[in-house]
């Protein structure tokens, strides 16, 4: 139990950064989920597990294919992101941040995606003879997950100007130091590193090649520090994918959810691109 006074601007990760949705609506309720775990013995990663069961229970409702469990697949989803956004809070309130902790949250989150978007993919193909919808639920689930590593990315990369959070690498490449941690978190790595390791290269590289559209060396706090650049990817995390995906569960328009997916969010995405590749580099050069 932790005997110093609950603080809910210790608990979140940057109003700059963050998703509009957490800023505003997620992490404030997470605030009341942490409050009264605080002084509890619940850790971070038992509420981990909890939303990773959460998002499996949604996973299994959207299966059962009808118009209530549709319904409440999709408040699991909600119920999922709320505990997504409270053990980060509690870690960082409590201060116990631990780097099993950072990979079993990536990892149950994967699972989760994987399984809902196999149920839409599943239930929408046979239930209509197409199986059109099975390679639609497949690429969303590809499309959502590079997208929230696209946030993460951009994220991470500040907060580390900050200096904050500094459990979180930008990559997670195993170091030195790695090979001295207990032998779950190092096998939770590997399967972070399995799963993420090859998207997080690719958002490495995709920000070099926007960054030399100037010709120009450019700083890494005027790049990664951009308000409009972080508040653009900002609309790509985990947190506002999930939301649009509770908002169509509720009025049971699954195949809107899909075309919404590939279409709005990863219309969002190429702007977020476009933007730091054809308009920030020329920001930066006129300011300097």
């Amino acid at each position: 139990m932790d005997h110093r006074p609950y603080s809910y601007d210790h608990s979140v990760k940057s109003n700059v950064s963050d998703e509009l949705i957490n800023i505003y609506v997620l992490r404030p309720l997470a605030g009341i989920v942490v409050r009264v775990l605080y002084h509890t013995s619940i850790t971070p990663n038992q509420v981990t597990v909890a939303a990773t069961c959460a998002g499996i229970l949604a996973a299994a409702l959207y299966f059962a294919d009808t118009g209530a469990t549709t319904l409440l697949a999709g408040l699991c989803i909600t119920l999922k992101d709320l505990l997504d956004s409270a053990d980060g809070q509690l870690a960082r309130a409590k201060q116990i941040f631990s780097r099993a902790g950072r990979f079993l949250d990536s990892i149950g989150d994967f699972i989760v995606n994987f399984l809902v978007f196999g149920a839409l993919g599943y239930v929408l193909s046979t239930s209509s003879g197409n199986i059109g919808y099975g390679l639609l639920a497949f690429f969303g689930f590809l499309g959502m997950t590079l997208r929230v590593s696209y946030h993460v990315y951009y994220q991470t990369s500040y907060l580390h100007l900050q200096q904050r959070y500094l459990t979180n690498r930008v990559t997670e490449d195993i170091r030195d130091e790695d090979l001295q941690n207990d032998r779950t978190t190092f096998l939770l790595q590997r399967v972070f590193l399995t799963i993420y390791g090859w998207q997080d290269r690719s958002m490495a590289t995709l920000d070099q090649w926007c960054r030399r559209k100037s010709g120009m060396q450019i700083d890494d706090h005027d790049w990664f520090a951009d308000r409009v650049g972080l508040r653009l990817s900002g609309f790509l995390g985990l947190g506002t994918e999930l939301l649009l995906l509770t908002l169509c569960s509720v009025f049971n328009q699954r195949t809107t959810y899909l075309y919404c997916n590939l279409i709005f969010m990863n219309g969002i995405l190429l702007g977020s691109i476009w933007y730091r590749r054809r308009v920030l580099p020329g920001r930066l050069v006129r300011r300097t």
